[in-house]
């Protein structure tokens, strides 16, 4: 596996240039015809050249660089310079070309490959959160964690978006196509074992779930003897580790419960339009209402400063934890990745809470200001924390002031990063991190969608 990650990684930076260019043609992994074509048709749009350049490297990164196998029946996506298949990362990174499959054959049986990868991949275990691309393979980095591993795993930190994210793809896909061919036996199956899963991780009952590993990092494992904090059953659905792939404090992590109670009532409407299955989609749905009405007694927090807001963890006991995380599904994203109005509430106070000094993970320096985590740790900002800034705002000052913290921190790469030092954003994490790249592809094309094209044709000041 290391070879294999060592030669992908070489063959990513000898096929682009020192200011960063795309992989020539004959080395991209995959070439889609109509994210060539909306390329072509933006990037004049785009008339600040750097952005322009950004955009075009950053848009097709996914399909140029971490598609090793793809196919209707079989689609591998790796992160980038690490060389497995998350749950996550590889929904999210072509959830931006949804919108091209109607005109893209191609990309089309690119997709529906990735879903019934990750269809397969629920069932060899659901709550493992990334894949060897071999399914007979052990894994080749985390195999001595105290925890259930199987075959063709290659991490099992039970994260409750690695659920979501796949059933968030599939009824993209479904939306964008009306093409019922990914959902089968196959289909019922993993959803079958996502609400089975979903509704063990209540904890009404004993959770099956363990976890541990011999490390230097707190976060990189579970207190109790692998169980983690303890959690009073209230209806939400706890996750032991975060989107960070960090470990939760307290177990009922809000953003993902948001996000899970979205995307079930989206699989009930698949299931009873496409598969007629009014039973499952009844259980998905009674789970997301039960989960909804949980999410209005145990997550709302009143704060002196900001007001009413949303928690970024709970433990059914009371007590809550106050912050948020770069990595999605955040507080911050939940406009994006779930059924939160930009308008609500409580989400504004929680936004600008977020979006404070007062969330012990916002960091502000020379290079740029943004959201990190622990995952890099302190004092490193997450370019996709400032992305998703501009994907949820309204005001263009504020759209203007990260567009402009994007084009200059990504230290003449062209390319996202992972996180960048808040005083020298020469000083970054992961060179190679496609869905970043993506991300910011999605961010440029939403703003066009919205109309906002001020933000991206003006120069900057001298």
């Amino acid at each position: 596996m290391k070879k294999f990650i060592a030669i992908f990684l070489a063959a990513f930076l000898c096929a682009a240039d020192a200011a960063g260019q795309r992989p020539r043609v004959a080395e991209r992994c995959f070439s889609s015809e109509a994210v060539e074509e909306c390329i072509a048709q933006t990037t004049p749009l785009l008339t600040r050249p750097r952005l322009a350049r950004m955009f075009a490297q950053c848009l097709p990164n996914t399909l140029d660089t971490t598609v090793p196998l793809w196919g209707e029946d079989d689609t591998f996506v790796i992160t980038g310079d690490i060389a497995a298949l998350w749950l996550r990362d590889s929904s999210a990174q072509v959830w931006p070309y949804l919108r091209f499959l109607s005109r893209d054959a191609r990309l089309r049986q690119l997709v529906c490959g990735l879903l019934r990868r990750q269809f397969r991949s629920l069932l060899i275990d659901p709550y493992a959160n990334a894949f060897c691309q071999d399914t007979a393979a052990m894994s080749p980095s985390w195999s001595t964690d105290e925890t259930e591993m199987r075959r063709g795993v290659f991490e099992r930190k039970y994260e409750l978006n690695s659920l979501c994210y796949p059933l968030r793809l599939a009824h993209g896909y479904y939306a964008a196509t009306a093409d019922t061919t990914p959902f089968d036996t196959l289909w019922i199956k993993a959803v079958r074992t996502i609400l089975h899963t979903m509704t063990e991780q209540q904890r009404y009952g004993q959770s099956s779930y363990e976890f541990m590993r011999v490390t230097d990092r707190m976060h990189d494992t579970q207190s109790n003897r692998g169980k983690g904090h303890p959690a009073r059953p209230c209806g939400l659905i706890a996750s032991s580790f975060r989107a960070s792939d960090d470990a939760t404090i307290f177990p009922f992590l809000i953003p993902d419960n948001f996000m899970a109670a979205s995307v079930l009532r989206k699989t009930a409407d698949i299931v009873r339009q496409v598969n007629g299955l009014t039973l499952l989609a009844d259980s998905c749905q009674r789970l997301a209402a039960t989960v909804e009405e949980a999410l209005k007694k145990h997550a709302i927090v009143k704060t002196p400063k900001h007001g009413t807001i949303y928690a970024f963890e709970v433990d059914g006991y009371g007590n809550h934890l106050l912050m948020d995380d770069a990595n999605i599904p955040s507080l911050l994203s939940l406009p994006y990745i779930a059924d939160v109005p930009l308008s609500d509430t409580i989400y504004q106070n929680t936004r600008r809470y977020v979006l404070s000094s007062d969330n012990p993970y916002y960091f502000g320096g020379q290079a740029g200001c943004g959201i990190g985590g622990p995952h890099v740790g302190m004092d490193y900002v997450w370019p996709m924390s400032i992305i998703m800034q501009a994907m949820t705002s309204t005001d263009e000052a504020e759209i203007d002031q990260c567009l402009e913290q994007l084009l200059t921190t990504d230290a003449e790469t062209h390319f996202m990063h992972e996180a960048f030092h808040k005083d020298d954003a020469a000083r970054f994490t992961r060179p190679w991190f496609a869905w970043a790249n993506t991300l910011f592809g999605e961010l440029i094309l939403h703003l066009i969608d919205q109309g906002r094209l001020a933000p991206l044709q003006r120069q900057p000041a001298p």
